[in-house]
């Protein structure tokens, strides 16, 4: 997290508290974050200086405007003419991250072999709620190369329960292993 982004990120909390519009606008936030990474050609025209910021800003609002909380609006047009615009992603995100924070809330990244169903879900869910106390938020993600299990990452701690893993030191006891047969 930039220490810019983390800045502006943290005010607009803050405000957004004082306002209590923490929910709307994280929604905001989130479809920002999410457009401005899905598009590879919005996030040039950001960052770009030869553009100008009023075509910037006409841009962001033929987006933005019918979907996003006037905060949201008035934020984006304030980052716009300090020309921080290129830090609108980093911005985002640090944001949704501090609301995570803020409502205490972890979010648990959850990477299996085969897409989850119920049963499994809360099983690791109670696994990941068991590395720490705060509400836990899962993003699930399938990953082939794991053969089976699971990896759960909850901040900087991991539990890795997958098939992979297990090939992998198993074979790490082999080749230690100084074992010759007698002949």
């Amino acid at each position: 997290m930039s220490r810019i982004a983390y800045r502006y990120a943290k005010s607009l909390l803050d405000l957004c508290i004082e306002r209590n519009e923490v929910d709307a606008v994280a929604l905001n936030m989130s479809e920002l974050h999410a457009t401005i990474r899905g598009s590879h050609e919005l996030g040039l025209m950001l960052s770009s200086p030869v553009i100008k910021g009023d075509l910037k800003w006409k841009v962001m609002t033929t987006l933005f405007e019918k979907s996003m909380e006037e905060v949201t609006m008035k934020f984006m047009h304030l980052m716009i003419e300090k020309g921080r615009e290129a830090f609108l992603k980093d911005v985002s995100k640090s944001f949704t991250d501090l609301v995570r924070i803020h409502r205490n809330q972890v979010l648990a990244d959850v990477v299996t072999a085969v897409p989850m169903n119920e049963e499994s879900r809360k099983a690791i869910l109670a696994a990941a709620q068991s590395l720490t106390s705060a509400q836990i938020e899962i993003t699930e993600r399938v990953d082939p190369t794991l053969v089976g299990g699971f990896v759960v990452r909850v901040g900087d701690q991991q539990l890795d329960a997958s098939i992979a893993q297990k090939i992998k030191q198993l074979k790490r006891e082999f080749s230690e292993n100084e074992y010759v047969p007698g002949i």
